[in-house]
């Protein structure tokens, strides 16, 4: 056995919190002020108010306050975006590799005296209890957006009820905790090395009495940790069970227990108003950094009106400004003296897009989606959305990326910029067979038909029959958000262009609010709103990706595997073999700071992305954030977004 120990010192987590003086919220790791004051901040992307860790789904903003309010981890992300020991959490850790099997074992033993919200103590149980109920049966059951436990020993076995515990995931002791990490995976895919190696630490606490009800726990009896009833051993983990208890713990927005910087107090549905207060209990992130700021008040913004509430006082943080001429407008407001504000900008860690059902419909086909591609002028599109903050990318990717500035001179090389062209788009739909009329006949103007299968319809309501065949019509149907900007220029620029007419075309349009498009992305009701969203229903909608740090692992994200894609991943639903090979082999494989083998198979992966095209990149941008004069020392960064940036922030008043 190979064993690697190391014992976190004093003296260690002092020299940590020295060399960290520079970084994002600058000095006073550990020495924070006494919380005091509030700030209002605008968010344009309303919450879901689903607060599960993305174990189901979530966007930007639920991910926010889970975040804030919900973020005791023993591996974190430091102010770079890199992954870290939480020096407020982890007491010491020893790892060990088995050198017959290339597992890996972390053990971990946590600081006492930690504290839920509630004032109850952390133990070393509650660090497993989410591990263990995502590799759980139940977890399956409930649709979870996992993966894990095809890497973890015992993870698949457990899922699938074949073992009663999970060998790989132990509680050794009180405090004390352990989790084995197979080499190659139930699936047959390969897990260590991992590029991104000691994010396999990382555990998160919760209570398994708030998230399952009273008298079920984390339990380990010498082979492994599962999850029982302790008052009820005859209480079977079941959604029958516990599901509906699950459900409520999800959208509970107020007395919930956690562990992070913040409590949620009340989340308004209605004006999708959400209120958060310092939790006196909270240990401090990795370096010890508590809250400053006493009360988080965050609100949904909408284009039109965002920067009369900014003016007005209704907002002060406005949080990473996407549209350009927003962005004019709102430093237009710090330099005539309208608000008493400052301001922070910085390269944005995502990118917009238009997503595509790689599996439905005319998108189905590579060619219409290169065809949509060469229709709509993405150079026009990010310089006029972006107004000078932005410009065009053509991958998966943003700007902020170090391996994306390392690629761009290979990119502009081997990358398709589907420069607008007309006369490509029609080469595209043709050499797609989209080349009969709707009398089936050779296509001489109108919409674009092709003569498909039953299996090609599929869901597809838009087909005809003639003369015994079936015809596909080139029918777009596109999902938007309302009160979108984005959407609106895409209206312009493309559902109104006239050379998607003339390229036998037809775009149709469907405003919606943004989770109940999410629901028909992920085809299932994510967010409890109502109705059966399995059937595919969209060829395209758009919207946007970012990373809350620096890690790039798009593992999973394009899995061919229908009981990973059934819990949520692959939201295209593109079946390349190709790009979910480039995309597992990227990090898994690849050992920790082998840069140079990761950046090759990096770029491997963005070229075939580029040419499948699952999504279309429309634009990269800096991001702005506007912050008031009330409060200081507010340092956010690519990688240093504001639910890190505001724990270093103070509250000066007016």
């Amino acid at each position: 056995m190979k064993k690697y120990t190391k014992i976190l010192s004093v003296l260690l987590v002092l020299a940590l919190a020295v060399s960290m003086l520079a970084a994002c919220g600058g000095g006073g790791g550990g020495q924070a002020p006494a919380a005091k004051g509030q700030v209002i901040l605008g968010t344009s992307t309303e919450a879901n108010g689903d607060w599960s860790y993305a174990t189901w789904t979530n966007n930007a903003t639920d991910n926010m306050v889970m975040t804030l309010t919900d973020d005791c981890l023993t591996v974190t992300t430091d102010l770079n975006g890199d992954y870290t020991w939480n020096n407020s959490v982890v007491d010491k850790y020893e790892i060990t590799e088995d050198e017959a099997t290339g597992n890996k074992t972390w053990t971990i033993t946590i600081k006492k005296g930690l504290k839920f919200n509630n004032g109850e103590e952390i133990k070393g149980k509650d660090f497993l209890t989410w591990a263990v109920f995502s590799c759980s049966p139940l977890a399956k059951e409930l649709g979870c957006t996992v993966a894990g436990y095809n890497s973890i020993l015992g993870g698949k076995p457990y899922r699938d009820g074949e073992a009663d515990c999970v060998e790989g995931l132990r509680l050794l002791d009180e405090y004390t905790v352990s989790i084995t990490v197979l080499a190659e995976g139930y699936d047959g895919n390969t897990y260590l090395p991992y590029y991104y190696d000691l994010g396999n630490a990382s555990l998160r606490a919760t209570s398994a009495a708030f998230w399952f009800g009273e008298g079920w726990d984390c339990v380990d009896d010498g082979n492994g940790a599962y999850i029982k009833n302790t008052a009820d051993e005859s209480a079977k983990f079941d959604a029958a069970t516990v599901g509906d208890h699950i459900t409520a713990a999800r959208y509970q927005s107020s007395d919930r227990v956690s562990a992070g910087p913040y409590n949620l107090v009340s989340y308004d549905t209605s004006s999708y108003q959400i209120t958060l207060e310092a939790n006196p209990n909270y240990c401090g992130n990795f370096e010890g950094q508590k809250p400053g700021i006493e009360k988080i008040i965050i609100t949904k913004t909408d284009d039109d009106t965002v920067m009369d509430m900014l003016a007005t006082g209704q907002i002060d943080i406005l949080n990473e400004i996407t549209d350009g001429t927003q962005v004019n407008a709102a430093l237009d407001l710090i330099d005539n003296g309208t608000i008493d504000s400052s301001y922070v900008q910085f390269d944005r860690a995502g990118y917009g897009k238009l997503i595509f059902m790689c599996d439905f419909g005319p998108t189905q086909y590579q060619g219409v989606r290169h065809a949509i591609a060469h229709l709509l002028d993405r150079v026009e599109f990010a310089n006029t959305f972006c107004a000078g903050w932005g410009s065009v990318i053509n991958g998966p990717y943003g700007t902020a990326f170090t391996m994306a500035k390392d690629s761009e001179e290979l990119f502009s090389k081997e990358l398709d910029t589907y420069e607008y062209s007309l006369d490509a788009a029609i080469e595209e739909l043709e050499n797609a067979g989209f080349t009969l009329g709707e009398d089936g006949k050779e296509y001489t103007s109108g919409i674009r038909y092709k003569e498909v299968t039953k299996d090609e319809v599929g869901a597809y309501k838009n087909c005809i029959e003639v003369d015994g065949k079936t015809l596909m019509p080139c029918v777009i149907e596109w999902a938007c958000s309302e009160g979108n900007s984005v959407s609106d220029l895409i209206g312009t620029m493309l559902y109104q262009n006239p050379d998607v007419e003339k390229a036998g075309i037809k775009i149709n349009r469907t405003t919606m609010s943004f989770p109940e498009m999410l629901n028909y992305m992920y085809r299932m009701d994510a967010y409890g709103i109502g109705g059966d969203y399995s059937v595919p229903t969209y060829n395209m909608m758009n919207l946007a990706t970012g990373w809350n740090s620096a890690v790039y692992d798009m593992s999973y994200d394009f899995s061919l595997d229908p009981e990973v894609i059934a819990t949520g991943y692959n939201n295209p639903k593109i079946m390349d073999p190709e790009l979910d090979k480039l995309s597992m082999d990227m990090v898994y494989g690849v050992e920790a700071g082998d840069y140079a083998s990761y950046l090759d198979i990096w770029q491997k992966f963005i070229i075939r992305w580029n040419e499948v095209l699952p999504e279309l990149p429309l634009y990269s941008n800096v991001y702005v954030t506007v912050y008031p004069n009330t409060i200081e020392n507010y340092n956010q960064t690519s990688f240093c977004n504001f639910e890190q940036a505001i724990l270093y922030a103070k509250y000066v008043g007016e």
